[in-house]
């Protein structure tokens, strides 16, 4: 059962690290976006 548990806590543990990394990369993109003009807007 500890093999489990330490395993279970292993993929716990992966898991928060990736969804740090991704809201720390989203968190960068979203202020570069905010940093630079808006270009979506249609020119008419």
């Amino acid at each position: 059962m500890s093999e489990t548990k330490e395993t279970r806590e292993e993929r716990l543990a992966a898991a928060l690290r990736e969804n740090l990394r991704r809201r720390k990369a989203r968190a960068r993109g979203a202020d570069a976006a905010d940093s630079r003009p808006e270009t979506d807007a249609p020119s008419r």
